[in-house]
């Protein structure tokens, strides 16, 4: 089993090699980092090109949601987009929040920060900030944000539980988060949770649903709700290149459906 460490070291070297091929996108969105000839993760990813403030060069497809459709964001909020890449929701989120407002977005990536950057210089904003640093230590003051918003990101951050406990300090007292995410029912087997390919496509690390809500929980959030959920298929091509015949008889048999659900919760 990879260690904290070595995870992240493969999310950032994967992400870092989706920024860098122009057009391309991730193990979440359509074409897959992972077996670029073999699988199509279309299924993860929700259409943004019908909504306010979306810019192209921003979306590489990462998304398993669409956390903007439920964040109750309002004009003059400050936003914080966890994982921000090339800054997709960010985009999004600003379009919202208006002049008046703030959309800080943070990534550990390098190059998706790069990305996103230049995408702002086009944009011509001056309210948004891309920051580099990681979830689970963010580079944000206390009682920062009114929403946080985050797509597809927090399943590939080892320790969700300091990621919510981070999540609940930099919000203001009152104020909310609303994220989308990949939880699975029944039980992860083995195999895929030591695949680090997978666990870089949103799959091998992501919960059960039940535990990840009481990780939420247990960071002091209240009012949590599912606001959506849908259930994703992944490719058997995928399943084969990954799985051994005996892991693909385990998955079937122990993993009862992935699902991408978008989850809101209030700090009181």
């Amino acid at each position: 089993m990879n260690t904290p460490e070595e995870i992240k070291l493969i999310v950032k070297n994967k992400y870092g090699e989706i920024a860098k091929s122009a057009g391309s996108a991730g193990c979440c969105g359509p074409t897959s980092c992972c077996t670029p000839d073999k699988s199509d993760y279309t299924v993860f990813q929700d259409d943004y090109s019908n909504l306010n403030g979306y810019v192209a060069d921003a979306d590489l497809g990462l998304g398993c949601g669409m956390p903007t459709e439920y964040a109750g964001i309002k004009k003059g909020d400050t936003v914080v987009d966890l994982g921000s890449g090339a800054g997709n929701d960010v985009f999004v989120a600003r379009s919202i929040v208006g002049e008046k407002g703030k959309v800080i977005g943070i990534d550990m990536t390098e190059e998706m920060i790069d990305k996103a950057n230049k995408n702002k210089e086009k944009s011509g904003y001056s309210n948004i900030e891309f920051k580099f640093g990681e979830i689970e230590a963010m580079p944000i003051d206390n009682n920062t944000a009114d929403v946080v918003i985050s797509n597809c990101v927090l399943n590939l951050v080892p320790d969700k539980q300091k990621a919510f406990a981070e999540i609940y300090r930099i919000l203001k007292p009152g104020a909310h988060f609303c994220v989308s995410d990949v939880v699975i029912h029944g039980e992860m087997t083995e195999e895929l949770k030591k695949s680090a390919e997978l666990y870089a496509g949103c799959v091998s690390g992501a919960l059960r649903q039940d535990e990840y809500l009481q990780k939420i929980e247990n960071a002091g959030f209240k009012d949590i709700e599912i606001k959506k959920a849908k259930k994703i298929e992944l490719p058997g091509e995928l399943l084969k290149e990954y799985l051994t015949e005996q892991g693909l008889k385990e998955y079937k048999e122990n993993l009862k459906g992935i699902f991408s659900i978008t989850v809101v919760g209030y700090k009181e």
